[in-house]
């Protein structure tokens, strides 16, 4: 559940699905510096320097996601919200 936050990609999985009824698992790439538009530092390309932990980052998301459908909500806030 939760709202979209202006997220296309969460409108549009919620206007397909007809509902806002599902967990999702969230991902920040922090802020843009400046006056850099957000969508444009979302979509740009991982400095080199930061693509090591980029891949860390996704492979804990991706743990997230298994436990999220193995273990329940409850379980995988306790152990990736802490």
């Amino acid at each position: 559940g939760g709202g979209d936050n202006g997220h296309n990609g969460l409108k549009s999985v919620r206007a397909h699905l007809h509902t806002g009824d599902f967990y999702r698992v969230r991902f920040g790439v922090g802020r843009p510096t400046g006056h850099h538009a957000a969508a444009d530092h979302v979509l740009a390309t991982f400095p080199k320097a930061m693509r090591e932990d980029l891949a860390v980052e996704v492979q804990r998301a991706a743990d997230a996601c298994e436990s999220l459908i193995t273990q329940g909500l409850a379980a995988t806030q306790n152990r990736f919200n802490s």
